[in-house]
């Protein structure tokens, strides 16, 4: 049952995303869930770590860099470019801007997570880019869209803190202090992520179906490619470093993976409702190809 789960787990995303279209009530009371389900999977991934894999992904710092700068100087430069090959609205332009200057999302951890990346990395990284984004996200807006929006930096922070740091470090404490007690039941916390992922992804579509129906093809095109070129650069760029394939999963992943609600924040407060469908899209879209991606990979491995 578990490992079926595992197997379809895209097909599943894509179904309860279906269901939450045209059935939104079914969902949309459950957006007050998305925090703690993200934060349950957290706790489920830190029982799978312990302090070893910190003190590894630590003793990189390299690639940390490397993610972060992928992260800034190209997402923000496909966005703009993809906006304007694709000649969307300025207003989407704006939205699809917004979601490239943003840091990776908490979602990026468990997918890599489910993908077998190196989760340790992966938290690091999202922590290392949001701390980043407090200066970045207003520069970077003031070069492409010539105004600067401020960052609620206090607010990350204590999301980080919260939905990653806490539950994780908790998670991993108590696998370092009871591994061997504990190693009959970790095979269940990739079940348990795929199922929070499929709910979370049901909950986003419920919640902005007003948005989904407004999309148009160019728009959901750019989304798909900014979502693509960000995933391809962050495993490309790592490669051809002579990385291993280990970590440029994970780069992949959290490079792909942006914090699109924030964008959506942030647009609907300095500039408008239209700016962010291009961040409510984005939520739902990279879910679905981490989902994909994920299972692509863990496939390849039992191979």
């Amino acid at each position: 049952m578990t490992q079926r789960l595992l197997n379809g787990f895209p097909c599943w995303a894509l179904l309860f995303a279906a269901i939450a279209y045209y059935f939104p009530d079914l969902f949309i009371s459950g957006k007050a869930a998305i925090i703690p389900l993200l934060a349950l999977v957290m706790f489920g991934m830190g029982m799978t770590l312990t302090w070893t894999h910190f003190k590894f992904a630590l003793s990189r710092p390299g690639l940390i860099v490397i993610g972060v700068c992928i992260q800034f100087l190209l997402m923000p430069f496909f966005a703009y470019w993809i906006a304007k090959g694709l000649s969307l609205e300025y207003e989407q332009l704006i939205g699809l801007v917004l979601v490239g200057c943003s840091a990776g999302g908490t979602a990026s951890n468990v997918i890599c997570y489910l993908a077998r990346g190196h989760v340790a990395l992966s938290i690091l990284m999202t922590m290392t880019s949001t701390l980043c984004a407090v200066f970045m996200m207003p520069l970077l807006t003031w070069l492409y869209l010539h105004q600067t929006v401020p960052v609620p930096a206090l607010h990350m922070m204590q999301s980080i803190a919260m939905i990653v740091l806490a539950p994780v470090l908790t998670g991993t404490a108590i696998n370092s202090l009871f591994a061997v007690k504990l190693r009959l039941i970790q095979g269940a916390f990739p079940f348990i992520s795929s199922l929070a992922i499929i709910l979370i992804i049901a909950i986003i579509v419920a919640i902005n179906h007003a948005n989904l129906s407004a999309f148009s093809m160019p728009l959901l095109s750019a989304v798909i490619l900014h979502n693509l070129l960000g995933m391809s650069a962050g495993y490309m760029i790592p490669r051809w470093l002579h990385a291993d394939k280990k970590t440029c999963r994970t780069l992949a992943i959290e490079v792909g993976m942006q914090n699109s609600g924030l964008s959506v924040a942030l647009a609907v407060q300095y500039f408008s409702a239209a700016a962010a469908l291009p961040g409510a899209l984005f939520s739902i879209w990279h879910n679905i190809s981490g989902a994909l991606l994920a299972t692509y990979w863990r496939r390849a491995d039992n191979d």
